[in-house]
């Protein structure tokens, strides 16, 4: 026996209408972006390298690192800390700091400012950074940091103890003497 077709008639109006209004809500609710706390640089940019402006900072930080018996020089691969908003919008110049019984380099992190009142403001915006909220996330619990200033360009280096080659302290005892130190929040 063949089965009886009968012809479909389209959905019933109360159905019509609540779909409609389903496809204005999606509508509706997919023009509203959502809101988010900004980004620094905005998301996708890049700073570019210091171009120079580093060049003296970067020379004494080789240079107290190669005396404290590390080889330090240009960064064989990308690198880029957590940074405030500051520091993420500032030019910067990295140095690869190779650690012997390490497999993973370390690297020290240069920022170029326009000014040292601008280096002295960034840099202890990333000291609380690091130390409270967000970027505290980024670092484990024993997490040492070290920020200088030498003139206009701030340097940060950090490491953790639990974690690292017992030598990255003494990467930071080299970079603790060149410039000025930036106050970390305990």
């Amino acid at each position: 026996m063949a089965a009886r077709l009968t012809p479909r008639r389209g959905p019933s109006p109360p159905r019509v209408i609540l779909l409609m209004l389903l496809g204005i809500a999606a509508v509706a609710v997919g023009c509203v972006a959502p809101r988010r706390a900004p980004t620094y640089p905005p998301a996708g940019v890049t700073q570019p390298p210091a171009a120079g402006r580093t060049d003296a900072a970067q020379v004494a930080v080789v240079q107290a690192l190669t005396a404290a018996g590390f080889a330090a020089g240009e960064p064989q691969q990308p690198y880029r800390p957590p940074e405030d908003a500051w520091f993420a919008a500032a030019s910067r110049t990295i140095v690869q700091v190779s650690v012997l019984n390490e497999t993973t380099p370390r690297f020290v992190a240069l920022y170029a400012f326009d000014s040292a009142a601008d280096a002295a403001i960034a840099a202890a915006d990333q000291a609380s950074y690091v130390t409270s909220g967000p970027g505290r996330l980024f670092f484990t619990g024993d997490t040492r940091f070290t920020i200088r200033l030498l003139g206009s360009v701030a340097v940060f280096f950090a490491w953790a103890p639990g974690t690292a080659d017992p030598r990255a302290a003494d990467i930071q005892a080299a970079l603790e003497t060149i410039g000025t130190a930036v106050a970390i929040p305990a």
